[in-house]
This record gives structure tokens, C-alpha cells and sequence, in this order.
């Protein structure tokens, strides 16, 4: 009998979900529409439904060993969503509770998406074998994934590593949480969008940026330039990679990883994110840290990587069970 963990992964426009079997292999994927569901019991109904659906269409017996699922403001302690504010549904959801009678008798396991991303970086990806790692997720915002000897930090709360919100400029950009100078105002695909648009209004000399809109404007277009050689495309990413080498020098004196992984759109730029990247967190590391730490990218990338990290979180507990 094949054994399957299910991996969910809630976004704020839809919902991704998956089959995935102990080696990572995705025998299966669907989606649906988050957005269309602002009654989280419908919407749970309605993904149970998918699910099943799915799984008809496996062509072997199965069994299923629990349910996986990576959300925005997740809280793995209490399988709440809590205040999420690009979901549907608004407070506290008791989302794991209202799931597992779908599942009686299986676990299910709840976490944001950068931890989940961890999870899978470790048990699927380039980090097999490591105990002490960082996952760098560069996509709307700068989420992060904190490994300290082999097991995922979450803190009392499950809030733990929010390097996204690190101070890195007291007097700095506007944050969606309300304060200024966060990292993820700076390394991050919404950060580099402002940063265009700073140097655009610092330079004078042309460029094709000059004649799209900021809400056109995307950070695949950013990388796609600096790519093809435009010169502010290469400066913005190098401003970027200043950044998040900064910040990263000090999550490094923090946690001593003996790897950073950089996962999502803006890893995508290759050496234009990593070569600055690389370059200033050497810069202000502590002498004893220097050239000690690598900064690698993600080996789940280019796969379903949600889906896979959130069945991770089973996986990761089967194998805790069965050591």
C-alpha cells in the first residue's frame, strides 16, 4: 500500500494542494480558489471534496498519513490563522480543529509558509543531512525559516524568526505592519519595486523602467532587465543584496547556520542577487563567522515547493516516530 502525506498550501487567492509520497515525489495536484470562500467551513468542505477527487485518481490502494498545511499567520501550537489580513476570513480560525473531523485519527499540522518551506528544504531539498540552516523565502514580503540543531525554531508563540521584520532603518520605508525600515520594505519583490522607483528619481540617465507604471512594474521584469545588462536593474539588486546581506550577517551571529538558502521570485536573478548578497554579509560578519557560512540555492525550487513543504511537517514527524 502506497503511503501519501497531503500537502496544503493556503494562499491569499488560491489554495494548492497535493499528494506527496516519503521521498517527495508529487503524484498528484489541485487547486481552488481561496478568495471565492469567505465561509471557512464551506471552503473546508469544498477542499475535502478536491481532495477526494484527487485521490481517485491514484492508481494504486493508499493510505493517507496526515494532512500538512503551510498558511499566512499560522500558528503551529494552536493550528490558528490568526489575523491574517490577504485571507477571507478575519480573527482567529480554528482552522486545524474544523479540518481533522475530515481526517479522524490522522494528524494534522499547521505552519506558515517560510517554516513549512524549512521543513521541506531539510527533508526534500539541499539541506538533507544539515542541523542548522536558514530558509530566505524573497517573495511578496521576506519570510524566513529558522533550523537550530534539527529542529525547526518556533519560539513560545510559534512565531520565532520573523526576519522579515527586522529593523534595518529606524527611519526607513513604510511596513504593512505599521512600523518603518523593515527588512522585507527592502529584500523583497515588492521591496525591489521601490527601490526602482528610488533610483529612478536619484538617476537621470534612461532606462525602459522610466516608461512603466509602478503598479505595472514586476520584480520578474526587474530580474528580466538586470539579465539582459540594464544598468538600474543591476544597481537595484545590488542595493537589495546589501540589505539582506546586513540582516543576515546578524541572524548568522544569532544561530550559527552553516547554510543559507534564498528561495522564491528574486533567487530567480541568480548572481545578481547572490554575488551582493554573499558580498555583504562577509562584510559585516564577526571575524569568527567569516567564510563559514554558505548562501546556497533552495533545492525544491522549480518544484511544487509549498506542496511539498507543507507534507513535509508529516513526514518530518513519521520519521521522529519511527527513529
Amino acid at each position: 500500500m502506497k503511503r501519501f502525506a497531503i500537502g496544503i498550501d493556503i494562499g491569499g487567492t488560491n489554495t494548492a494542494y497535493g499528494l506527496v509520497d516519503d521521498t517527495g515525489h508529487v503524484y498528484g495536484e489541485g487547486v481552488m480558489s481561496t478568495r471565492q470562500y469567505p465561509d471557512v467551513d464551506r471552503y473546508l468542505e469544498e477542499l475535502y471534496i478536491g481532495i477526494q477527487q484527487l485521490l481517485k485518481t491514484v492508481d494504486c490502494r493508499c493510505d493517507i498519513v496526515g494532512v500538512g498545511i503551510g498558511a499566512p499567520n499560522a500558528n503551529y501550537f494552536r493550528g490558528t490563522i490568526e489575523n491574517a489580513p490577504n485571507l477571507p476570513w478575519k480573527g482567529i480560525v480554528p482552522f486545524v480543529e474544523k479540518f481533522r473531523r475530515f481526517f479522524p485519527g490522522k494528524p494534522v499540522l499547521m505552519t506558515n509558509d517560510a517554516k513549512a518551506a524549512a521543513i521541506g528544504e531539510m527533508t526534500f531539498g539541499a539541506a538533507r543531512g544539515m542541523k542548522n540552516f536558514i530558509v530566505i523565502t524573497l517573495g511578496t514580503g521576506l519570510g524566513s525559516g529558522f533550523v537550530v540543531d534539527g529542529h525547526l525554531m518556533l519560539g513560545h508563540d510559534s512565531l520565532a524568526g520573523e526576519l522579515g521584520h527586522v529593523i534595518v532603518n529606524r527611519t526607513g520605508r513604510v511596513c504593512g505592519c505599521g512600523r518603518k525600515g523593515c527588512l522585507e520594505t527592502y529584500a523583497s519583490a515588492t521591496g525591489i519595486k521601490r527601490t526602482v522607483f528610488k533610483l529612478l528619481a536619484d538617476h537621470t540617465e534612461d532606462s525602459e523602467f522610466r516608461r512603466i507604471t509602478y503598479n505595472d512594474l514586476t520584480a520578474e521584469m526587474i530580474t528580466k532587465a538586470a539579465l539582459n545588462g540594464d544598468p538600474l536593474a543591476a544597481e537595484a539588486y545590488e542595493y537589495t543584496g546589501m540589505m539582506l546581506g546586513q540582516a543576515l550577517a546578524d541572524a548568522v551571529a544569532v544561530t550559527s547556520p552553516e547554510a543559507i538558502f534564498l528561495f522564491g521570485g528574486l533567487a530567480k536573478a541568480g548572481k545578481y542577487i547572490f554575488e551582493p548578497t554573499k558580498k555583504y554579509m562577509e562584510m559585516h560578519l564577526l571575524s569568527n563567522f567569516r567564510n563559514k557560512v554558505k548562501l546556497l540555492p533552495s533545492g525544491i525550487e522549480g518544484m511544487n515547493a509549498a506542496i511539498l513543504g507543507a507534507s513535509a511537517l508529516i513526514w518530518q514527524q513519521q520519521a521522529e516516530r519511527e527513529a
